[in-house]
């Protein structure tokens, strides 16, 4: 049995349509799935032309959280003590900063050059982190 690919990642979002005016509005992903399954909201955005990894953005709470449990994680992600990481490419990192700038995205980290690239921190509204780099060719 080998495995061949990242098909999921979840970060916890304390209000879904907020994520998704986040997300698809200011970073320009795509809706891959939203779809109410009852017991919650299975919604999921993806980089454009790669449907295949999706990205869940879920409210915590049932059926992964029981309602104290979820109440932790969220009083801990308002706190930005808890968070998910997501990590991106670009091909550009001064421009995609520049963008995201006009855009009124929070910004960590302005870009700054390192062994593997160059690279930026941005956070959504939840307190989730993300890093945008441009990579350097391996070789």
């Amino acid at each position: 049995m080998t495995m061949n690919a990242i098909s999921r990642s979840q970060i916890y979002v304390l209000d879904q349509d907020e994520a998704l005016d986040f997300y698809v509005g200011k970073l320009g992903l795509e809706v891959n799935t939203d779809q109410d399954l009852g017991f919650m909201r299975w919604l999921t955005v993806n980089l454009p032309g790669d449907p295949e990894r999706e990205i869940l953005l879920e409210k915590p709470g049932p059926p992964a959280l029981d309602p104290a449990t979820a109440e932790q994680v969220r009083e801990l992600l308002t706190k930005g003590a808890l968070g998910g990481y997501l990590f991106m490419t670009t091909d550009d990192a001064q421009k995609t900063y520049e963008d995201l700038v006009v855009k009124g995205v929070e910004i960590t980290d302005e870009p700054m050059e390192r062994p593997y690239g160059i690279d930026f921190g941005i956070r959504d509204p939840f307190g989730n982190k993300i890093r945008i780099g441009q990579m350097f060719p391996r070789g």
